[in-house]
């Protein structure tokens, strides 16, 4: 075994590669959320037709992101990307209470699907820079994550806009897949 060859084993035994699922309604703010983790500008953000995937270092892991779309139209399309999931991010716009019950019964049908069974689930309850936002706490009581019993999961307030909450979705995310 060549220096070459033992410097690259080194480097991917310290980083394990994870694929992140991040799904929720059109206009959640999921793209924000991506970019935010990627530190990348987040000042044009248009709505996403298709899908991103990034790449985003964290500590001791590679954070493999598919953003897909959330247009209704698009939504039938999300259990494409289902295979080889390691962690779903549901991002939902805490402000916009009207839709509570769509997001809901998305997320609902998407806990149910075989290809994501167990994955870890973080549900990032965005916008909670606007006054209009529900608490993290009541997103939670609306969506009824305390009945998940089949995997981990976490409800973290944040704001893609100023970053807010974002860290600490990613510190639980190294957290939860440490323990795997």
């Amino acid at each position: 075994m060549g220096l070459l060859d033992l410097l690259r084993k080194m480097k991917s035994g310290n980083d394990k590669e994870l694929r992140i699922l991040l799904l929720g309604l059109d206009n959640a703010g999921k793209t924000t959320i991506l970019k935010s983790l990627a530190s990348e500008d987040i000042s044009h953000i248009t709505p996403t037709q298709g899908f991103n995937i990034k790449s985003v270092q964290s500590p001791g892991f590679k954070l493999n992101v598919w953003d897909i779309g959330g247009q209704r139209r698009i939504r039938p399309y999300w259990k494409n990307y289902f295979e080889n999931t390691d962690l779903l991010i549901y991002v939902i716009d805490s402000a916009d209470q009207k839709r509570f019950e769509e997001t809901s019964l998305e997320l609902t049908e998407l806990l149910e699907e075989d290809k994501l069974m167990g994955a870890p689930l973080l549900v990032f309850a965005n916008k909670q820079d606007l006054l209009s936002a529900a608490p993290a706490d009541e997103v939670a009581k609306g969506l009824g994550l305390d009945a998940i019993r089949d995997r981990k999961w976490q409800i973290q307030a944040c704001s893609a806009l100023t970053n807010e909450g974002v860290k600490e979705g990613l510190d639980w995310i190294a957290k939860t897949c440490k323990k795997k």
